[in-house]
């Protein structure tokens, strides 16, 4: 029988996608289902002197004007992801209508339900709130400054974060012959996945039910359950349809999902809520948004010593769900990248601004703690004399497994022979060449060359179930979930490998809390590693439950299970013979806790037009590490999605407020840029794998490493061009007004 595991197989998912039978929540509505429509705060940080909903509760079709005293009795959104910090987290109520106080431009003050989404709208504009405009404050650092305006009495720090040894880091720099230091930028961006979010509210039998565009339903149904509505967990079900994209900020719980079940509940009726491009802009979580400063300490022979990291991390004005993992637990993980740093140290200070919520964006930490070590790098090669790719393979790991100085153990990679194997495959011998070729077209060439290292996991253990159907078709039910990825494609392949039947024999049911118990969702790039292993259980105690079965219909002792069949004595039965005699549906809960280390070698080729500073990428290649390929193509697909993304904060995507108003500058696609298609290369991914032992499958996970990679790879290829003009330091984006600046700064007029 034909084997699935490592063939290309088209997703089979593809099929409705292109035909427009794909399903997402905007193309369901409820018989007598009402709209929803939000009214949020105009301004960055005022008091609510009063909300006047008399004349809007007058429109026709207004079904109910709910505020903040409408809902005082139910909890607030939690905080997920709690950090072990020097002093206790401060966690400030987020109830899911403002009280009282609104603290970022779009922070929800008043929820419309109206039978028709215009008559909603048209009341909206008859809602009177009076406010008193209080100072603000958008950046972090400032945030932290003596003076600054205060979100909270408490005071705008939430927590600070210390982990490793500061005495061993300080005796390294004491005899080291070179010191390297560096102030990076981490741009905060808005996600801007293609659905935005959206949600249908439902109340019947005593049960809420949440339709929902998200990707965590069970964490989220956990929440709705335990900390705002206080009931049982079984008195909640969260579904999902197809989502169209999500990348960490749909794994969340945002407080429109509590207005709408508490709505449907209040009114006996469905309650929907699509948000509006503007409305993602200021009130869905945006990713990243740090400062971080750095030293690399060296010896002689450009060996690392040490690294002393501080880090300045933007919150917003709430904690967000996953917002402190994205900030201390995620970057400690791949602190230094993939090199020997016997000793590193790390000081996070996280506060509050009058921002939206930071949560998870794809690679949570990850791409931080990258591209500040490449640039570190970068910089002490230029500055000490160094090549930067041999001062990489002087330093990258090279015995296994290896323990990083904060801990983390890394079981396995290919790291050094990823830059060989880059290198030729972007025919980097022939950058001289083309670099000469752009000189004589008044074009500084650049190349960059850059590592990374992906720790996956996200959270430990998942669930898998084997469901055998009277039809013969075995439904796989995982509690992971695909926004995007190809799940329905992937899974199938690894089961038809393990139970020995035809691809088609399959479905896949995902999202689901009334189908599938528990699950802890895609987040981490965990999905094959966590919920392959678990579907992996699954099979092997369904194999192992129907040999006794099949020895009686055998009338043997001992079969042996093989290509979907049981053998004996050169007589068999097939499985599917098996489960019809007896049932042998399996569920496991698989207990796994164990990081995989995807990893890879990047390099990127930019044309600039010193007259203008505009950046051209030109080429753009990657050699990475996943160990086993379940399915290639979707791996590409997955590696090429987050290299866009990163090139998208390499060159132009920047989300900017305004430092005296708190308003967003960059509040819609007319002025914050997303990445084109004429802004990509094509993008050469060369994948070469080291199977891990970390799970049954030996995957490692590819969603988020694109993303990790691409940003320091293309600003090092920026900075390669821009240095014989004598620019040394350019942050993200590099746009070109940026970098046309930075070229007259270091007193190059064209």
């Amino acid at each position: 029988m034909a084997s699935f595991v490592g063939q290309s197989v088209r997703r089979l998912e593809d099929a409705r996608f292109l035909t427009g039978s794909a399903i997402f929540v905007d193309d369901v509505n409820d018989t007598g289902q009402a709209r929803a429509f939000v009214v949020r705060s105009p301004h960055a940080h005022a008091v609510i002197d009063r909300i006047d909903t008399a004349a809007a509760r007058m429109v026709p079709g207004v079904l109910g004007i709910y505020t903040y005293q409408d809902i005082a009795d139910l909890g607030c959104l939690p905080c997920a992801t709690q950090v072990a910090t020097l002093a206790p987290m401060i966690v400030p109520p987020r109830p899911a209508l403002a009280n009282g106080r609104v603290r970022h431009v779009g922070d929800p003050v008043a929820f419309i339900v109206a039978a028709t989404l215009s008559a909603a709208r048209d009341a909206a504009e008859q809602v009177v709130v009076d406010y008193t405009p209080l100072p603000c404050v958008v950046d972090a650092a400032a945030a932290l400054l003596p003076g600054a305006p205060s979100l909270w009495d408490t005071g705008n720090e939430s927590y600070r974060f210390q982990k490793g040894d500061p005495n061993a880091v300080q005796a390294a720099f004491a005899t080291a012959a070179h010191v390297v230091d560096i102030e990076i930028v981490n741009n905060r961006l808005v996600v801007a996945p293609i659905e935005t979010r959206a949600a249908i509210g439902r109340w019947a039998d005593g049960i809420f039910d949440l339709f929902v565009s998200a990707a965590s339903v069970h964490a989220i149904r956990d929440q709705l359950a335990s900390d705002v509505f206080r009931c049982p967990r079984d008195a909640v079900r969260v579904s999902a349809p197809d989502v169209g994209g999500g990348f960490g900020i749909k794994n969340c719980l945002y407080p429109e999902w509590v207005m709408l079940l508490w709505c449907a509940r209040r009114l006996g009726r469905s309650v929907k809520w699509v948000e509006d491009r503007a409305e993602d802009f200021v009130s869905t979580a945006q990713g990243r948004d740090n400062i971080s400063r750095a030293r690399l300490a060296l010896d002689a022979g450009g060996g690392f010593l040490a690294l002393d990291v501080e880090t300045t991390a933007g919150l917003g004005a709430y904690m967000s769900g996953g917002g402190p993992g994205s900030s201390t637990n995620a970057p400690a993980a791949a602190m230094g990248g993939g090199y020997v740093i016997p000793a590193i140290y790390m000081d996070v200070r996280a506060a509050f601004t009058n921002t939206a919520p930071i949560d998870a964006y794809r690679g949570a930490g990850k791409p931080e703690a990258n591209y500040l070590i490449e640039r570190l790098i970068d910089k002490a090669a230029a500055q000490c004399g160094f090549d930067p790719i041999e001062l990489r393979r002087r330093n990258l790991i090279a015995s296994f497994p290896y323990r990083k100085a904060l801990g983390t153990m890394v079981d396995c990679g290919r790291f050094a022979a990823n830059i060989d194997d880059v290198l030729l495959s972007a025919d980097y011998s022939g950058f001289a060449h083309r670099r000469t070729l752009a000189e004589s077209r008044g074009l500084l060439r650049g190349a960059g060359v850059a590592c990374f290292l992906e720790t996956a996991r996200g959270a430990p253990n998942e669930g898998a179930e084997i469901r055998f159907g009277p039809d013969g078709i075995v439904t796989l039910l995982v509690g992971t979930q695909s926004n995007g990825q190809g799940h329905e494609t992937a899974y199938p392949q690894i089961a038809a490998d393990l139970l020995g039947l035809p691809l088609e024999q399959f479905r896949y049911i995902q999202a689901d809390t009334a189908e599938i118990p528990e699950g802890n969702g895609h987040g981490g790039a965990r999905s094959m590693h966590m919920g392959g292993a678990a579907l992996f259980e699954a099979a092997r105690q369904v194999i192992e439950k129907g040999k006794p079965v099949a020895a009686r219909l055998l009338q043997a002792q001992h079969v042996v299970f093989a290509n979907g069949q049981y053998i004996a004595d050169g007589r068999s039965v097939d499985l599917l013979t098996v489960a019809r005699d007896t049932p042998l549906d399996t569920y496991v809960w698989n207990l796994l806790d164990i990081i995989t280390f995807p990893n890879g070698c990047h390099v990127a080729e930019v044309e600039i037009d010193p007259e203008t500073g505009q950046v051209t990428l030109d080429r753009y290649t990657a050699v990475d590490d996943y160990g086993t390929l379940i399915n290639p193509l979707l791996t590409i697909g997955q590696v090429q999605g987050g290299v866009a993304q990163g090139i998208g904060q390499a060159l132009t995507e920047r989300t900017v407020y305004d430092p005296e108003s708190g308003q967003m500058l960059s509040g819609s696609f007319m002025d914050y840029q997303l990445p084109r298609a004429v802004d990509l290369p094509d993008l050469r991914i060369v994948l070469t794998g080291v199977p891990t032992k970390a799970n049954p499958l030996g995957v490692k996970g590819a969603g988020q490493a694109g993303a990790i990679a691409a940003p320091q790879t293309i600003i090092g290829a920026i900075l390669n061009a821009l240095a014989p003009l004598g620019v040394t330091h350019i942050d993200m984006p590099a746009t070109p007004e940026r970098v046309w600046r930075a070229i007259q700064q270091a007193g190059n007029t064209p």
